[in-house]
């Protein structure tokens, strides 16, 4: 029986129990091995350097993520299109709660910014990933939402992006997404989860988790690597 009664006490769950290479591991294990993004896509906050001049105040509430995909298609534009950003505001108008805005499709342009985080945040929504570029890193980070992208850029995208689908499936790198796919992330990267195998693959990912836990402290109190993998099966 799962160890949660509702969808906010599971992702509360998952980022205070869990982190992307355990469940990476069970994914594996049931043979879902491409389910993690590009590598390159990060916490933003991890992607400013350290000595920036930027509020850091609660920035554990920006480097995990974990909520239900609602997916966004781009495309790059060469000149002003006739809707301008396509059908970005109806994709972030329609967020709902628990729900992180993952986009693709666009790489001439940031695809993120001040016052769509803030739309989003308004919305409910519990986070962005984007394969491609945000701006506006200090209004962004100062919202204390989390977004995970591969740089930053100032260039807009008003001129450059078309928002020409969203809830459809996406590829990212290696991983095929669909809207309402388990998003999670952390500091190591991003991973999916199909929707179908969820509750499977956290509950055994929480069994995991607990199990490392026992692993280090045989370890450090001694036990050889290859004891406690004999033992625990877990390295």
């Amino acid at each position: 029986m799962a160890q949660w009664k509702n969808d906010t006490e599971m992702f509360d769950l998952m980022k205070e129990k869990l982190y992307t290479p355990v469940v990476g591991d069970i994914l594996d294990q049931m043979g879902y091995s491409h389910q993690f993004l590009p590598p390159e896509i990060k916490p933003l906050e991890a992607l400013v350097p350290a000595d920036a001049y930027i509020d850091r105040s609660e920035p554990d509430n920006r480097l995990k993520l974990a909520g239900y995909a609602c997916t966004i298609l781009e495309n790059d534009v060469f000149e002003a299109p006739k809707k301008p950003f396509g059908y970005l505001t109806e994709a972030l108008d329609q967020l709902k709660p628990n729900e992180i805005y993952v986009a693709t499709g666009a790489h001439n342009s940031a695809l993120w910014g001040e016052l769509l985080t803030a739309t989003a945040k308004a919305r409910g929504a519990v986070g962005a990933v984007l394969d491609g570029f945000s701006r506006d890193t200090p209004q962004v980070l100062s919202q204390n939402f989390p977004v995970f992208c591969s740089a930053t850029w100032a260039q807009d995208s008003s001129i450059r992006t078309y928002v020409c689908d969203f809830r459809c499936t996406i590829e990212i790198g290696q991983v095929t997404i669909h809207d309402g796919d388990l998003v999670f992330g952390d500091i190591d990267g991003v991973l999916i989860i199909p929707r179908e195998i969820q509750d499977e693959v956290l509950e055994k990912a929480l069994i995991k988790a607990s199990g490392e836990k026992k692993v280090r402290k045989a370890i450090e109190g001694g036990m050889s690597a290859t004891q406690a993998f004999a033992e625990f099966g877990i390295l």
